[in-house]
């Protein structure tokens, strides 16, 4: 393939002057270009819309958003734009890269063409490169052609050899003859009908272009991989954020961890618990109401909110425990957070039990915080506000 580019790029890079007419050249730029006199010599045009109705005695090179070449040529065409359409007769060489071409005259000499979709009803002469996601040639050719592209038809009488790389398919219509060999690269068999004839015989590539079944399992395990990497990473980020930005709070939620009974955490817990299961039964109870669609919207960001703080409280409380078990520390620092949530994040790979521990410790993250906001919306201590 990257023979098949460095090949199109100097093909295309060819100064078009190389065999230009002797007579002066002309210059034309606007943005709406038509040209309606006649140029002795080369012919340079660009601009959003250029439309040649005048012939060119030397060679014509364009560029601009749309290009149409309505008048003779008797150099080489230049074309490069995102519409280009060449409707008249071309005396040298025609090579054109742009989205949508469309060749719709005879080409004395070669073809070359580069873009997504590739239609040519005029017959060149010389041989016929293409590089294109969609290629048709309903006129065959008269020299050698080589095409690369996705959906291939082919039509009509070629002279020479007919080379095709599809990623998709190759269709022949009825009546095609080649005169020389078809060689042909694709996934399946191409669609030949009886009628078309080609004398020197078919030679025929299978070509796969989707992984196999290793490739396929080796591809889906780097990209869990890549997704659990970028996950953890960005799970310990934010719990550190939170744990450096409001130790008050990291500090509330682990408290509420060591110094209540068994009984007040198995209660923060039912909070938890009640609050993240019946939330969803009333948005969704809201959302079947009219008057309540926009409560439920604005309800369903609340909770998805807390649903993410549980989560990542849940790291953090786990990052305060090794904090006191280990350091004897009670402060709750930003690398107490990030510690936790991977020891977190790791322990939730862990089959059945991962997920058991990492659910309880998220209830209690909930309840708790759900305590806390309480008390510092309707609070009933003078230490309560310094929590946030």
């Amino acid at each position: 393939m990257k023979k098949i580019l460095f090949t199109l790029l100097v093909t295309l890079l060819i100064p078009a002057s190389a065999f230009a007419a002797r007579g002066p050249a002309s210059f034309l730029a606007s943005r709406a270009l038509v040209v309606a006199s006649s140029s002795p010599g080369n012919a340079y045009l660009a601009g959003i819309s250029v439309v040649s109705t005048a012939p060119v005695l030397g060679d014509l090179s364009a560029i601009g958003g749309s290009i149409i070449a309505a008048a003779p040529v008797a150099g080489d065409e230049l074309l490069a734009a995102g519409s280009i359409s060449s409707r008249a007769p071309i005396a040298g060489d025609l090579r054109a890269a742009g989205w949508s071409i469309a060749v719709d005259s005879p080409v004395s000499g070669d073809l070359v063409a580069f873009g997504y979709s590739v239609n040519s009803s005029g017959r060149t002469q010389g041989s016929t490169f293409i590089i294109a996601v969609n290629a048709t040639l309903s006129n065959g050719a008269g020299g050698p052609v080589t095409i690369y592209g996705n959906t291939i038809s082919l039509a009509g009488d070629f002279a020479g050899n007919v080379k095709v790389v599809a990623t998709g398919h190759l269709y022949l219509a009825a009546g095609t003859v080649i005169h020389g060999k078809l060689f042909y690269e694709a996934p399946e068999e191409a669609t030949i009908p009886a009628s078309a004839t080609i004398e020197d015989g078919i030679e025929y590539t299978n070509a796969s272009y989707l992984p196999d079944a290793g490739t396929s399992r080796i591809l889906a395990l780097v990209s869990i991989g890549f997704f659990l990497f970028a996950r953890i990473l960005g799970a310990l980020i934010l719990a550190g954020l939170l744990a450096g930005l409001f130790p008050r709070l990291a500090e509330a939620v682990a408290e509420r961890a060591y110094a209540e009974r068994p009984s007040s955490i198995l209660l923060t817990m039912l909070l938890g618990f009640g609050i993240l299961v019946a939330t969803p039964v009333l948005i969704i109870m809201l959302a079947l109401t009219f008057v309540g669609i926009g409560l439920s919207l604005l309800l369903f960001v609340v909770y998805a909110l807390l649903v993410l703080l549980s989560l990542l409280y849940a790291g953090i409380l786990l990052g305060s425990m090794f904090a006191r078990r280990f350091r004897k520390r009670e402060a709750v620092l930003w690398r107490d957070g990030m510690l936790g949530m991977l020891a977190l994040s790791l322990v939730a790979l862990l089959p059945y039990i991962g997920v058991f521990v990492v659910l309880i410790l998220t209830l209690f993250a909930a309840g708790a915080l759900l305590l806390i906001f309480f008390h510092f919306a309707f609070p009933h201590e003078e230490i309560t506000p310094e929590l946030l």
